[in-house]
């Protein structure tokens, strides 16, 4: 029950109650005809009608003859009748009211008046013209929301003037009157913000106490301004209706194409909103339905597709190693080694054959046998030293160097390496020398 009268509420908030009433005209307009209109619904008498001409005149030299007829119904009469003194193919837009406000009974269309054999009702050659006159500032327009001056001659009103804003075919309603002010050059009136939405076709009525439309009336569209403002719109700002306009079935032009009823076509407002929501429902869960499916397929994807690390063990395990960083399996351990302290055994063997080399390391001096190939070692004994300035161990005085200065070499030792067999007995007292494999203690990380 509770979210049943929410919703009643926001249906009202979005879409206003129409009026209880309804009115249409049971006789087709004719120039100099009768013509009658039959109210229907719970309105709140009294009634009144309020006609005015639309569009220019069809007669010659721009002659108008059409006058604004306010009509008032008799007591609680619910019908009206009169004659229309308009000529053929000429339009006029009729507005009803009742003691809640003016327009509340809605607003037609322009409607067309049909020909007839009747045109004693005017006078083609005579101009008419309201009881007085009224202006608008600025001159000929209407602006969203930007403000307008009304004003007219005090002198040519009788009692306060009022104004009517008239939409054919949707809202029409009373002008607010501001602070009566005088303007020189404008005379007396008051300031309008005009809350109607730009683009609707607008008709000011002006009237006084002798009834609405003695001032006369004026057509404009409204225009939205060279700096547009909708800060006094609201959801009830006066505008155009959707569906059939007010007033019936009635001609819309010369060829006498009516409008349609509005009681056979009327817009059953409560389905369409109810079906525009549910259709928007079912988007939006589809919408979030194939969203999760997309979802869900690609993180599946992404699973079957990851690529196995033997050397990190389980697959299912999400830590990955930082940027740079290298696995548990990828991290060698070093070897430190001792320093040589002794000569290979198998050198001791070749006393014979060679004599005793000399060198240095890092590690200090010691004496080692030479090899097999000590020959190829007396060949090229050394290699290019800058530093020191001997060759094969002899020491080259700076002095008797030529220019450009030989390179100048220092002393290596070339061991030979025995695959197989028995190592030789080792001499007393000389070291032996032990080959080592490499350390692995220089390797970087990837950048």
């Amino acid at each position: 029950m509770h979210q049943f009268l929410v919703t009643l509420q926001l249906a009202c908030y979005f879409f206003p109650l129409v009026s209880s009433y309804t009115w249409s005209f049971t006789s087709t307009p004719q120039q100099c005809g009768t013509l009658s209109l039959q109210v229907s619904g719970s309105g709140s008498p009294p009634y009144s009608v309020l006609v005015i001409p639309y569009g220019p005149t069809p007669l010659p030299n721009n002659t108008e003859v059409r006058t604004i007829v306010y009509q008032q119904f008799d007591g609680s009469s619910t019908a009206t009748s009169f004659q229309l003194k308009y000529p053929t193919t000429s339009q006029f837009v009729a507005v009803v009211s009742d003691s809640t406000g003016f327009g509340s009974g809605g607003t037609s269309v322009a409607a067309s008046v049909m020909s007839s054999s009747d045109s004693s009702c005017f006078n083609p050659n005579q101009t008419v013209s309201p009881a007085f006159p009224f202006n608008i500032f600025p001159t000929n327009q209407v602006v969203q929301c930007n403000a307008s001056r009304l004003w007219w001659d005090p002198s040519q009103v009788q009692g306060t003037p009022s104004f009517q804003g008239v939409i054919p075919g949707g809202q029409s309603f009373s002008i607010p009157e501001g602070q009566i002010t005088q303007v020189s050059n404008e005379g007396t009136g008051f300031s309008w913000i005009p809350s109607v939405r730009d683009g609707s076709t607008l008709i000011i009525v002006a009237g006084d106490n002798r009834g609405l439309g003695t001032g006369g009336s004026g057509l404009y569209t409204v225009s939205q301004g060279i700096y547009p403002n909708s800060s006094c719109l609201t959801t009830t700002s006066p505008s155009s209706t959707i569906g059939s306009p007010a007033g019936g079935a009635y001609p819309t032009n010369a060829s006498g194409a009516e409008t349609t009823s509005s009681s056979s076509s009327k817009t059953n407002v409560g389905a369409i909103v109810g079906g525009v929501i549910g259709g928007l429902a079912v988007v939006a869960l589809l919408a979030l339905a194939g969203f999760y499916l997309i979802r869900r397929k690609t993180a599946n994807k992404v699973t079957k597709e990851r690529p196995v690390d033997l050397l990190q063990g389980d697959p299912e395990d999400d830590h990955d190693p930082a940027p740079g960083e290298l696995g548990n399996y990828y991290r060698p351990e070093p070897f430190l080694a001792t320093e040589p302290t002794e000569t290979s055994s198998m050198y001791r063997g070749e006393e014979g054959r060679g004599g005793t080399v000399t060198s240095s390391s890092r590690y200090g001096t010691s004496d080692r046998r030479e090899s097999a190939l000590g020959s190829f070692s007396d060949m090229r004994s050394a290699t290019p030293d800058y530093e020191m300035g001997i060759t094969g161990g002899t020491t080259i005085p700076n002095s008797s160097r030529k220019s450009p200065m030989p390179r100048q070499l220092r002393p290596i030792n070339i061991i030979q390496h025995d695959d197989a067999g028995a190592a030789g007995e080792q001499a007393e007292g000389q070291p032996d020398t032990v080959e080592l494999p490499p350390a692995y203690t220089n390797i970087r990380k990837p950048i």
